[in-house]
């Protein structure tokens, strides 16, 4: 252990610079692989409670069905009664002794003859009302088994995912423990903190067309020079970021990808 902490002492500001960006491709790996499996559960989760929701949906469809169904056998059976009174309002007529129990049995009649009139159009409005619902539940559960399938593919597909970023995360977490261990305390420290503060998570970027891989600021052609040399740690004025050449990027990101 002591002999490590010996090498670590003797590394160049080149060798430095190198792990450091082999660390941030590492880092930002796991942040990759973090942030594919924090979507996936939400997504299966929002599917979940989608599908639960069709099922409730579902539920009250059936619900309603029943109370049309009830509501129409309920008016037939008005029918049937007020049939059945007519009949003997009827009947009655044919012994009634005055005018007025005649006219009396008639408006009995004619009032009956209004609550038909009434359950039909009610039995009516409950059948159309009736096939709707039917066509809502049909529609439903087409939806329900749609929504199942898509479901059962997505938990599949997030539990093949999480198995695969299980294990590629556990390598990657070890061999960036490895690469700090390997660098200066301060060092380290500073990576950490300009990585948190960093939206995109990257405390280390290459030059690109002249200008900072972070925040796209043009770099001096002399601070580009210096970087290129090796001989110092140099961060962008503008956002912060450890700047490295892009030979160097390209090398250690081949490297990161073994």
């Amino acid at each position: 252990m002591a002999k490590k902490i010996e090498t670590t002492k003797e590394l160049t500001v080149e060798d430095k610079l190198k792990a450091l960006y082999e660390l941030q491709q590492v880092d930002s790996k796991i942040d990759e692989l973090r942030i594919l499996a924090g979507e996936l559960p939400q997504e299966v989760k929002d599917m979940g409670d989608e599908l639960e929701g069709l099922k409730t949906r579902l539920t009250n469809i059936e619900n309603e069905i029943k109370e049309c169904e009830t509501q129409i056998s309920d008016h037939r059976v008005k029918i049937e009664n007020a049939n059945a009174s007519i009949s003997r309002y009827k009947e009655q007529q044919n012994n009634v002794r005055n005018n007025r129990e005649y006219d009396n049995l008639t408006k009995e009649i004619e009032f009956q003859q209004l609550e038909i009139e009434l359950s039909q159009k009610k039995i009516k409005s409950y059948s159309t009302e009736l096939e709707n619902k039917i066509a809502d539940k049909a529609k439903t559960i087409t939806d329900i088994e749609e929504k199942t399938v898509d479901l059962n593919q997505k938990r599949s597909e997030l539990d093949s995912i999480l198995a695969e970023t299980k294990a590629e995360t556990e390598v990657l977490m070890l061999r960036s423990a490895n690469l700090e261990k390997c660098m200066d305390t301060r060092l380290l420290a500073a990576f950490k903190r300009i990585r948190k503060n960093a939206h995109n998570g990257l405390a280390v970027v290459k030059i690109e067309r002249d200008s900072c891989g972070g925040c796209h600021s043009k770099i001096p052609a002399q601070r580009q020079l210096d970087i290129k040399l090796h001989k110092k740690i140099i961060v962008c004025e503008f956002c912060g970021r450890i700047l490295v050449d892009p030979e160097m990027g390209t090398e250690d990101l081949k490297k990161a990808k073994k």
